[in-house]
């Protein structure tokens, strides 16, 4: 997403080339390719700078807006005009507006066509023809943002910058940019890259405020980024933009905008805006949504106001206001479930086809380990279906083949597709060895096993019978009793949480992975009442949801309405 003209084609414009020379260019890009401009509608412009505090009403002659990604000039256009009427009002000439913005350009032509429509907005308010000419040319630079920023710090950094896939860069440019930008790790997009440039330029109470795609507020490459938010910076407003018509086209991506500043973290605004939300002016719209106080809002706004934000690389799980609302009142309130119990994963083999089996007479009895497979789970309990692992460990490590020559021989059967393996290559003399090592212990104690993927969160208990395979999770406790534990895990409320950290993938299943449940908030074990506590047993056993429920917006103190509430989003 971006107002520029940006494409691969493009992308060596501007940038130093004695930096990254010699580059190899791309071929050209045809006339007939498109270039992905997606342009920011104007009442969406005006409610950021708003937002931003970027007004009129303010002193902005002797403050520095920039804006990164300028386009054709959606966002500077509105923002000169400001510009202009902050200057009636304190009775300043344009001509001190020379170090009030920039506006950066890769586009040549886009750099153009932002010059002239500065100029004409110029010239409209009565400036002069040379004058209009002098401060266009000054404030559009054809150049890349980020090779250029943090040469002089800024008070607000406005705009939309590009969402563009790193592997749609040339390698040379991209390694460029994450040698310079940290924060890009993985599979980063652009933007993460803008956003740190952003941010590092601004000077103490400074704000940066983009429209952009949100998923590097949940996603693992954006960790770099909130990582270093946390570390300075204050989130003071979240604003949920996938149902409102924020651009002129429809764009492959779910934006919203975010209002950082460069200060200590205060509360945070989160809000959604729906389709109805351009009918509202956008000055009325940014005072309703800063008002801390109860209001009454308008159909197409949600909004909560959060007293304290996530720290360190911690995913932002901003669903719904009203999720995020209860969400961060239950953290304040009790710990997360790893202080009391251990979540881990099943044996993952690296060849599941030589691993498992269900032939008891296939190597030495002691070989073989009872393995629990998702499909076990029914009705609420593990119903064994037979599969063993082929176990290569032993309580001191990896055994000795040559003491169970069965086994030994059945591996050599298949040395050519165990030797294959990562993990195998890794350490040639193991060659035999599963990816993860069995702990022996882990199969006479007693667990929770919970599918990796699945609609709902569906605990079931294992008696200290079964070892899990890799697509069940486990939870053990000393500390527990876990029948009541799995009665907090299958009510509403655990699935609350695992809506709330979890990611759902094509067909609405949720990935119910280990950091996600490590995270989800249970009280102190020693806290439950005898009748909390049987009522939370006696829900786990019968496999009542509603029972469980029930026992559960009783022991968080929570009603039935919050709940569900925060779960439709």
């Amino acid at each position: 997403m971006s107002d520029n003209h940006f494409s691969p084609s493009v992308l060596t414009r501007g940038i130093q080339l004695p930096l990254i020379a010699p580059l190899r260019r791309p071929p050209p890009v045809s006339a007939a390719e498109p270039k992905g401009v997606v342009y920011t509608k104007r009442w969406v412009v005006e409610l950021l700078l708003d937002l931003s505090g970027y007004c009129s009403n303010t002193n902005l002659v002797d403050s520095l807006a920039i804006e990164p990604a300028a386009g054709d000039g959606a966002f500077l256009g509105p923002m000169i005009e400001r510009l202009v009427q902050s200057c009636g009002n304190l009775g300043r000439s344009l001509s001190e507006c020379h170090n009030s913005l920039l506006a950066y350009e890769l586009d040549e032509d886009s750099a153009a066509r932002a010059r002239a429509t500065a100029q004409e907005i110029l010239i409209h308010h009565g400036a002069p023809n040379a004058l209009a000419r002098r401060l266009a040319d000054t404030w559009v630079r054809n150049r890349d943002y980020l090779l250029d920023a943090n040469h002089r710090q800024a008070n607000f950094i406005i705009g939309n910058p590009p969402y563009v896939r790193l592997e749609d860069i040339p390698e040379e440019i991209a390694s460029v940019y994450r040698s310079a930008y940290p924060t890009m790790r993985g599979r980063a997009d652009l933007y993460v890259a803008f956003f740190e440039a952003a941010l590092r330029q601004l000077q103490t109470g400074g704000v940066c405020a983009f429209i952009c795609a949100d998923r590097w507020m949940r996603n693992q490459y954006g960790a770099e980024l909130r990582q270093l938010i946390s570390s300075a910076y204050s989130v003071e407003m979240l604003l949920s933009m996938h149902h409102a018509n924020a651009f002129d086209d429809e764009v492959d991506a779910y934006p919203a905008i975010t209002v950082i500043r460069h200060a200590k973290q205060q509360s945070t605004i989160v809000a959604s805006a729906d389709q109805d939300a351009e009918n509202i002016q956008p000055g009325q719209l940014a005072t309703t949504l800063q008002t801390t106080s109860q209001t009454i809002l308008p159909q197409s706004i949600h909004r909560a106001v959060v007293h304290t934000w996530f720290k360190g690389s911690d995913p932002w799980p901003c669903h719904s206001p009203e999720q995020l609302a209860l969400l961060r009142r239950l953290e304040d309130q009790f710990p997360p479930l790893e202080m009391n119990a251990k979540v881990g994963i099943g044996v993952a083999t690296g060849n599941d086809r030589v691993y498992i089996t269900t032939d008891a007479d296939l190597v030495e009895p002691s070989r073989l380990l009872k393995l629990a497979l998702a499909k076990d789970l029914t009705d609420g309990t593990v119903r064994w279906s037979g599969h063993y692992l082929v176990n290569p460990w032993n309580h001191d490590g990896l055994v000795n083949l040559k003491p169970y020559p069965k086994l030994q021989a059945y591996y050599e059967r298949h040395a050519e597709a165990l030797k294959k393996r990562h993990t195998a290559e890794k350490s040639a003399d193991k060659w035999y060895k599963t990816i993860d090592r069995v702990t022996h212990t882990l199969t006479h104690t007693h667990k929770l096993y919970v599918p990796d993927i699945k609609n709902t969160l569906e605990p079931v208990l294992d008696r200290g019978e079964t070892y899990p395979h890799h697509n069940l999770y486990f939870i053990q406790s000393d500390e527990w009793d876990l029948e009541v534990l799995g009665g907090i895990l299958l009510s509403k409320v655990g699935q609350f949480f695992v809506e709330s950290y979890g990611v759902r993938m094509r067909g609405g299943y949720l990935r119910f992975q280990a950091q996600y449940l490590r995270r989800i908030r249970v009280p102190a074990p020693k806290s439950l009442s005898k009748i909390q506590s049987h009522e939370l047993r006696d829900a786990f056993r019968l496999r009542d949801r509603t029972r469980a429920t029930q026992a559960a917006l009783d022991l968080y103190g929570i009603t039935a309405h919050t709940l569900e509430v925060a779960l439709e989003h």
